[in-house]
């Protein structure tokens, strides 16, 4: 098979190879500001099954939009609320309507033809497909020693005090079901999102499978990523979570203990 349609009609089967297809619409959210000059090459890798390409536009002063619009002509095109990559995210989030939702960076780091390996890990009854750069197979040309020594120290927090397996948590690419928003709720605004998400997929008890991903260099520009500032704002949301993860323990022992003085009663 030499090339594939998308087809018009949601719930339609989508051929991903010659060997696999899938009925679930495939959403992509590309949150991006001032990445005209890198959405070529994020455009370029993205297969042609996939349902629609949702751009949330974070106020770019430059052509993205009209860039985006040229390259795939129905993209859907959304602008952010607030300023963060959590606030893009959120907004990208609601306005899609597939049942499957991937995200992917605007700067030409993530390589599109990975979805098929997100897609397939959730139509085989993960929630949750994480992207992970420290997963047998995976990798990076882009963090420093720095980055990559907080990256572990905080992933190896979150693994201890909430019980996850994680190799990787500071990292944006991923997919999930849709239905999942409903359980994980989503309420911040910057960089420490996929940490949060990472978080609360693990306190809603999801199944969660890990994808090896290679991360590559920006192509054009510069990152907003700051790493003291972001990787301190990345544990301040893993401290909030595991506090608020000790009140709801000890609400439900008290409510069991309340019913079982009830009982005895």
């Amino acid at each position: 098979m030499s090339s594939f349609v998308r087809p018009a009609i949601a719930g339609q089967y989508r051929a991903i190879s010659t060997h696999l297809a899938i009925a679930p619409p495939v959403s992509v959210v590309i949150p991006a500001m001032n990445e005209a000059e890198n959405l070529p090459y994020v455009f370029k890798t993205l297969p042609d099954w996939i349902h629609e390409v949702v751009l949330v536009d974070g106020n770019s002063t430059d052509n993205t939009v009209e860039v985006a619009r040229e390259l795939w002509p129905d993209v859907v095109v959304v602008p952010q609320r607030g300023k963060g990559k959590g606030d893009a995210l959120i907004t990208g989030f609601a306005a899609c309507t597939g049942d499957i939702i991937v995200m992917v960076d605007a700067d030409g780091s993530a390589d599109g033809q990975e979805i098929v390996s997100y897609v397939s890990a959730l139509v085989s009854g993960a929630d949750f497909a994480k992207g992970s750069r420290f997963a047998n197979g995976g990798g990076t040309d882009d963090m420093t020693p720095i980055r990559k020594l907080g990256n572990w120290a905080l992933c190896t927090v979150v693994n201890k005090k909430f019980g996850a397996r994680y190799t990787d948590l500071c990292y944006g690419y991923n997919a999930f079901w849709r239905r999942c928003l409903d359980q994980i709720d989503l309420d911040c605004t910057g960089f420490e999102v996929e940490t949060l998400m990472n978080i609360r997929v693990v306190k809603a008890g999801l199944k969660v499978q890990e994808i090896p991903s290679h991360e590559y260099l920006r192509i054009h520009g510069a990152s907003n990523l700051r790493a003291v500032r972001d990787g301190l704002r990345v544990l301040k949301v893993i401290l909030k979570e595991r506090s608020t993860r000790r009140a709801q323990r000890r609400r439900t022992q008290a409510s069991m203990l309340n019913t079982g003085r009830g009982e005895v009663s």
